[in-house]
């Protein structure tokens, strides 16, 4: 039995909202295997973006404790957080978040950039991961140049260029039509035969079903957890 990539226990999050205080996360236990493929899923407001956040360390719990790669999280200063975001963590958004006026090429090697990787390492790898996910003959179209199923394969190849252990993909189908869902889809299955960890946040049964585990949220509490293939 692997050992767990991410283990959390008695995560809440709370939104100070005026005199209120609104409380997302109820006391989330969870643990999540290297190897892993979970889909994270649950109505609108039901807390599975702030939990997916908290897991990509984009935010911060209000109490209970996070163990990512066996280190505590809240023990990481900001320096050590934003090298887990660049290097071990890929994140893929709905929106894509690519940068309008830059190459497909140069969007992937971005986070490498960051890296303190060489220009020649960067285009080398960008051009890799650019060729993995077929966009090989694309890498110089600028993202207004590309359909949106060809624009989440430039997001996905630039959350894969720093060989990140796991991929948070949140709601990356949301823009797509469902023949290009099918396709993107088909890319995470492939990422995952490779060993990453996938996490999906999704409210679309049919893309949660590409996943070999379900987590069902609801009011900020785990419904179920259930094994799926």
């Amino acid at each position: 039995m692997s050992k767990p990539i991410i283990d959390i226990k008695g995560i809440t999050r709370d939104f100070p909202l005026g005199d209120e205080t609104i409380h997302v996360l109820k006391g989330i236990d969870l643990t999540i295997n290297k190897g892993e493929y979970v889909a994270l899923m649950g109505p609108s407001g039901s807390g599975k973006s702030t939990l997916m956040n908290i897991l990509g360390c984009l935010d911060t719990p209000t109490g209970g404790s996070y163990i990512l790669n066996s280190k505590l999280v809240s023990e990481m200063h900001d320096d050590e957080l934003a090298e887990i975001r660049n290097k071990e963590i890929g994140f893929v958004f709905q929106t894509f978040n690519l940068m309008p006026r830059t190459t497909a090429l140069d969007n992937v090697a971005l986070p490498m950039v960051y890296a303190g990787k060489s220009k020649e390492e960067r285009n080398v790898r960008a051009t890799e991961v650019l060729t993995q996910v077929g966009l090989e003959d694309r890498m110089d179209h600028k993202p207004n140049q590309l359909s949106g199923g060809q624009r989440q394969r430039v997001a996905v190849a630039r959350a894969l260029v720093n060989h990140p252990a796991i991929i948070l993909a949140d709601e990356p189908t949301g823009n797509l039509d469902s023949k290009t869902s099918v396709e993107i889809m088909a890319l995470f299955d492939d990422i995952h035969s490779k060993g990453n960890t996938v996490i999906l946040v999704t409210h679309e049964e049919d893309i949660a079903e590409h996943a070999h585990r379900i987590i069902r949220l609801r009011d900020g509490i785990i419904e179920s957890d259930t094994k799926n293939k």
